[in-house]
């Protein structure tokens, strides 16, 4: 069985973004979501709109996000329409807060935890997807990727407490703190698969290796990058660019590489990229081809 591709360029520029896309020959057609990160207030990491705007242009695409779970400035359609303005994103894009209005469910017949995902009705606007992340750790989840970004990025507030919630309705703040560890990370996986099936193939992704602290780029307050810059990968698969990405940390002699290592290993972070294999949404079998 061939392997899957994923894509490697060490050129970090905007441009290098669209030629690492490129190499994927896949064309997003329709009303395309570019799902990103957009920052928590205070954030130094997150990746700015300037990087974005070349890959954003070329696909046409909307910028998506959805409300957090938490107290901040995201948490709020109005407080988070304000953020996107505040960081520039509103400044160069179409964007699209897809919770705004109300949630409706993806079905997840098959999930390990949760047999539902709530995402924003916006969802529905759109006939395919780019999901361009940030590769870095996460204070929750290990690291943040492709697989968190089509999981809790793209569930509605709401969603996103079912998910950390292992399922539970109505639950509070403070539960989302508290689940099972591998059961909330297989939540993450069940959610991510709903969001791929709803998309059946017009989908892609690219993981952008830089700016790669241990927490996320929902902290506030985070730690500065422990690493070095690596690189832009793309794919059609979220399980073999997220495990790509793990490699490339893994077999980097950076001496900041250990300890982004033990923020995704004390959190289990490879059991997500594992659900999501059993689930059928890829294979961490992959082929890695690097491009100048």
């Amino acid at each position: 069985m061939e392997k899957v591709k994923v894509y490697f360029t060490r050129d970090l520029t905007p441009e290098g973004v669209v030629k690492v896309f490129k190499k994927l020959e896949k064309e997003l057609k329709g009303n395309v979501a570019v799902k990103v990160h957009s920052g928590e207030e205070g954030n130094q990491n997150y990746l700015h709109p300037e990087f974005m705007k070349p890959m954003v242009d070329y696909v046409n695409g909307t910028i998506v996000e959805c409300n957090t779970a938490y107290d901040g400035e995201r948490d709020t359609t109005e407080k988070h329409i304000k953020l996107m303005e505040n960081h520039g994103w509103s400044k160069y894009f179409k964007v699209d807060i897809m919770d705004s209005e109300e949630d409706i469910t993806l079905d997840i017949p098959n999930g390990k935890v949760i047999k539902k995902n709530y995402v924003g009705k916006n969802l529905l606007n759109y006939d395919s997807m780019l999901v361009l992340s940030h590769f870095k750790g996460h204070p929750m989840g290990g690291y943040g990727g492709a697989l968190k970004q089509l999981s809790i990025g793209i569930a509605s507030s709401k969603g996103k407490r079912y998910i950390h919630c292992t399922g539970k309705e109505n639950a509070s703040y403070e539960d989302m703190f508290h689940a099972d560890q591998e059961k909330f990370l297989e939540a993450m996986a069940d959610a991510a698969s709903s969001v791929v099936k709803h998309f059946a193939g017009n989908i892609a992704y690219i993981n952008v290796m830089a700016n790669m602290s241990v927490d996320c780029d929902c902290c506030n307050v985070a730690e500065d990058p422990c690493m070095q810059d690596i690189g832009i990968l793309a794919s059609t698969d979220p399980v073999a660019i997220d495990e790509a990405c793990i490699d490339l940390v893994k077999n980097s002699n950076d001496p900041g590489r250990d300890h982004l290592l033990e923020r995704i290993n004390s959190r289990k972070g490879l059991h997500t990229i594992e659900a999501a294999e059993e689930l059928g949404i890829g294979s961490r079998e992959y082929e890695l081809i690097e491009i100048d």
